[in-house]
């Protein structure tokens, strides 16, 4: 059983990742302004569930090349925990703004639309898999290379997907105020990508 210590490591990067404005993030802010939070849990949902299809995909795949060869395991570890550094190196040049659709629809919407839109957003991102396959390899060794541990790292990925898609279409209005009113997005971009690099560099000298 992995410690509380293992397991608050992985969903705090898992969060930092999620939380992060990007395709996903901007589709709950425009689903949350134009139908509410209610109706947007379908958005949730559908990305969601992309997301846990892609880190099982990701996860599967160094299942077996751990099984296979330990040493090919561990250099795509260390070039993970560089991807990791270099993403937070462009996330601190990168100021962020958040553009929102103005127009209020009236009409009625398809929940099965909300999820399928956010779900083709989620999939077609090719930037998703490899980050997990970037990001799993620092939460796996030897004595993990089994399946429930396999499936522990994609359910928790789900849940705090599902929370922050959440957490940005209930937070809509607040959230596009901030950052389209103040400076704080030339800031964010700078903690979250210094939080990456901190989070590669330590995650890369962490003993299996």
């Amino acid at each position: 059983m992995e410690s509380l210590n293992f397991w608050f490591i992985y969903s705090l990067t898992v969060f930092i990742a999620s939380i992060i404005p990007g395709p996903s993030m901007l589709l709950a802010l425009t689903h949350g302004l134009k139908y509410g939070a209610k109706i947007s849990i379908a958005t949730a949902l559908g990305n969601t569930t992309a997301s846990m299809i892609q880190a099982t995909i990701a996860v599967t795949g160094l299942g077996i090349i751990l099984t296979t060869s330990t040493t090919l395991f561990m250099i795509i570890k260390y070039i993970g925990a560089l991807y990791l550094i270099y993403l937070g190196i462009k996330l601190f040049k990168t100021p962020f703004h958040i553009d929102s659709n103005e127009k209020m629809l009236t009409n009625k919407i398809s929940k099965k639309k909300l999820f399928t839109e956010a779900f083709i957003v989620a999939a077609s991102n090719p930037k998703a898999l490899v980050f997990f396959t970037a990001l799993f390899p620092q939460f796996i060794n030897e004595g993990q290379n089994n399946l429930i541990h396999y499936t522990l790292l994609v359910v928790v990925l789900g849940i705090i997907a599902f929370i922050c898609m959440m957490f940005y279409s209930l937070s809509a209005y607040f959230i596009k105020d901030i950052f389209n009113k103040t400076s704080l997005g030339n800031y964010f971009g700078k903690v979250i990508g210094s939080l990456f690099v901190g989070l590669g560099a330590s995650l890369a000298f962490v003993r299996r």
